[in-house]
């Protein structure tokens, strides 16, 4: 078990790799993040290179401030609703500083490697090799890019939301954006400000969150509504939308074939109204490509230039054998999506997918983590059971998609994770 002279290791510095940090640290525990960049914030660091994982210019969060905060530490009261990503990433910094965190961050240093061995890790780097006690994965799973086949090939290029910056190289091209997320219809937007044609395909239907609600970030309003029955609040909800926007056969997209919190909330505003204003043209899913030409399952052909997947990510973890770790699949194993069943001495941070904001759950995670290693709270007896009963008891019935085997809802798993630290 734990005792003064162990060593933590925690591998990434983006939101909840700095959470992590700040919680172990600040407990007394002897802990060294390794981050591969330069600086902290992970995804939220803009950079226009497109070998570098990060979000694009105009990004701004698709959850409200309220709730995309850490614990103890608010947003300013200058920021609005909804942060830029450069204010996102000025907070984290102001996170990092507060609870003076760098000096514990080795910047420009790559994992290659993470080897168990009796009862440690060793974490080899390109010309070392260090030995801890504990290790805390906090990586993101948002940078190994997940793209389809179709039938035949297409003579354009072909590209994925990982690779999208900013809208420039798009000027005067057809562009088909792949994928109903926030991603895809945020990049199909963004796109069609500046594209010849701007076309977006999705393969089923999806429901679409408007950002504001009677005035308030969508994520407040609903927020206030969870003393409803849930039938009865997500009859509500479907009903509320329909007013709001109408019927989605009515836009030329497919209708949703399940419940509005079934899937992963796509939170835009600005689709429907681009739509209706003919600067996208919904498509049904691709049946295959020939030559710059794509075939929809309608049957209908259109021409383009860029094909861009906005279709998720793997889940990877390179410095592990596969052999003792592998989530490609999505067949999350974990305890609160945090704690390994076989090695006692490792847990992720941040590995899930809320209906809401990853980082103040991975605070939560990270705080409980300290009780674990500081023996104030313990593990489920039969661990295996623990797991399958929490991921087949979640408040909604999630469509069985790989994306969908990572998700939670924001208010039930919060509650759960603080009645668990009570």
């Amino acid at each position: 078990m734990m005792n003064s002279d162990s060593k933590i290791a925690i591998i990434g510095a983006g939101p909840s790799g700095i959470t992590a940090l700040k919680n172990l640290s600040t407990n007394g525990f002897n802990v060294t993040c390794f981050e591969m960049n330069d600086q902290i914030g992970g995804n939220w660091v803009y950079q226009d290179k497109t070998g570098h994982s990060s979000i694009f210019k105009t990004t701004h969060i698709i959850s409200s401030k309220e709730f995309s905060q850490y614990s103890d530490f608010t947003m300013p009261d200058d920021f609005p609703d909804y942060p830029s990503g450069s204010q996102l990433l000025s907070y984290f910094n102001s996170y990092v500083d507060k609870f003076d965190l760098r000096k514990h961050i080795k910047f420009s240093t790559q994992v290659r490697k993470a080897v168990p061995s009796h009862d440690k890790w060793k974490i080899y780097f390109d010309e070392s090799c260090e030995e801890f006690d504990y290790l805390i994965i906090a990586n993101g799973h948002h940078w190994s890019p997940r793209i389809p086949t179709f039938e035949g090939d297409f003579n354009g290029e072909l590209m994925h939301s990982h690779q999208f910056k900013n809208n420039d190289y798009f000027k005067d091209k057809s562009v088909l954006v792949v994928g109903g997320g926030n991603s895809a219809c945020d990049i199909a937007v963004e796109v069609s400000r500046v594209a010849k044609k701007t076309s977006i395909s999705m393969r089923r239907g999806y429901h679409f969150i408007p950002k504001f609600i009677m005035g308030m970030p969508s994520d407040v309003f609903y927020s206030k509504t969870l003393w409803i029955p849930q039938k009865i609040r997500l009859f509500l909800q479907k009903l509320a939308l329909r007013f709001i926007q109408g019927k989605y056969e009515d836009y030329g997209l497919q209708k949703p074939d399940h419940d509005i919190l079934q899937t992963h909330a796509t939170i835009n505003s600005e689709l429907l109204y681009f739509i209706k204003h003919g600067k996208i043209k919904p498509q049904k899913n691709i049946r295959k490509f020939s030559n710059n030409s794509v075939e929809f399952e309608d049957g209908s052909i259109d021409n383009f230039d860029i094909v861009l997947f906005a279709t998720g990510y793997k889940i990877k973890f390179p410095f592990f054998d596969e052999a003792d770790i592998n989530y490609e699949k999505n067949e999350i194993d974990l305890y609160n999506f945090c704690f390994h069943p076989k090695y006692k001495n490792l847990m992720f941070v941040g590995l899930l997918q809320p209906l809401g904001c990853i980082w103040p759950i991975s605070d939560l995670q990270s705080q409980q983590i300290v009780k674990y290693l500081s023996n104030e709270w313990k593990l489920p007896a039969n661990l295996e059971k623990a797991v399958y009963d929490q991921q087949n008891n979640m408040p909604y019935e999630f469509i069985n998609t790989p994306r969908h085997k990572l998700e939670v809802d924001f208010h039930d798993f919060v509650k759960h994770l603080k009645n668990e630290l009570s």
